[in-house]
């Protein structure tokens, strides 16, 4: 097998096997099904797909409690729905609807669920990161065992709000998790190009945190991880800074595959497909008898007909009211 399950496989339960499957296979499932919706040119905002890269908001967002606070970046669907995020508010949000989550004004990029603590994606790079560490700035003045996670990709090192952060947090101790996405691309640029240490991972050293490189599509690497990550923040130890390496399957926004504009090879694609976090975790759970094809179809089907009636739920939905004296009561 392509990802080593086994060495991290200790002290988990089989049902949660099943519910860390159940919550790859539902972002999995909902990207599909938005990327065949999205050929209808009905969702008006840019869709920026997290396929391939799904692992890695489930292993995190696993460890973490309702009132834990998320902040993500344009690419949110997949932190979204680990966090709990509602799946009807989310595809009626790509619509532009009044149902959304943010009443059809936000957008893909822009996610926010605050009942399930998440706080909200940023289109602008490297964005989230200082506002997740005032977020756990906060939890520490309240004396709260809270925790503030940013999720970021690998573009978002250039920016200079990643070093002034990291700094800060460090210097705070503050109960922050920096999850650096590093699927080697920021839009067509690969990493090594950009930056002059491409193990980013290391870049918390300066900052005298630690800093942990995972696979990325290794769901109980990125859970244990991050839990050890997270239960030393709740600790009141700092911040960590962790680097997990995967790969955007499609082209940076939209549905489609772009090996044709010759950025990245076809063969460098189906070499990372061949890691899907999705079907290789499958693949172990049928091997270790922890679940078997049938209990895997009733998921899948379950999942099939929640996410076609979020669609329904959308279309079907108005849209916003809004007049210009609304345009500011969504800001805060």
């Amino acid at each position: 097998m392509l990802i080593n399950f086994q060495k991290y496989d200790k002290n988990i339960s089989l049902e949660h096997h099943k519910k860390l499957l159940f919550e790859l296979l539902k972002i999995r499932l909902t990207e599909e099904a938005t990327a065949v919706h999205h050929e209808e040119q009905l969702m008006k905002c840019p869709i920026h797909y997290s396929i391939g890269q799904e692992a890695i908001a489930v292993g995190v967002n696993a460890n973490l409690n309702q009132d834990d606070w998320i902040f993500g970046t344009h690419r949110y669907h997949s932190h979204y729905l680990a966090k709990g995020g509602d799946l009807k508010k989310m595809i009626a949000e790509f619509y532009g609807k009044d149902t959304g989550c943010n009443r059809g004004i936000g957008g893909s990029m822009h996610l926010a669920d605050f009942d399930a603590g998440v706080m909200g994606g940023s289109a602008i790079v490297g964005a989230n990161t200082p506002i997740a560490a005032g977020a756990a700035m906060g939890f520490m003045m309240q004396n709260q065992k809270r925790v503030a996670v940013a999720f970021f990709g690998d573009g978002s090192i250039q920016e200079g709000t990643f070093a002034e952060t990291l700094n800060w947090a460090s210097l705070k101790k503050l109960p922050v998790i920096f999850v650096c996405e590093n699927n080697f691309y920021a839009v067509q640029t690969h990493t090594h190009t950009t930056n002059v240490n491409p193990n980013i991972y290391k870049y918390a050293t300066n900052y005298l945190m630690p800093g942990i490189l995972v696979d990325g599509n290794n769901i109980l690497e990125i859970y244990k991880q991050s839990q050890k990550a997270i239960n030393r923040a709740r600790q009141g130890l700092g911040p960590t800074l962790i680097e997990a390496r995967t790969y955007r399957w499609v082209e940076h926004c939209g549905p489609f595959e772009d090996c044709e504009f010759g950025w990245r090879t076809k063969k460098e694609l189906k070499e990372w497909q061949k890691k899907c976090p999705v079907k290789n975790y499958e693949k172990y759970l049928l091997s270790q008898k922890i679940i078997v094809k049938s209990e895997i179809k009733k998921i899948k089907d379950r999942l099939k007909k929640e996410i076609n009636e979020a669609f329904d739920f959308a279309k079907k939905s108005p849209l916003p009211t809004l007049t210009k004296n609304d345009l500011l009561k969504l800001v805060y």
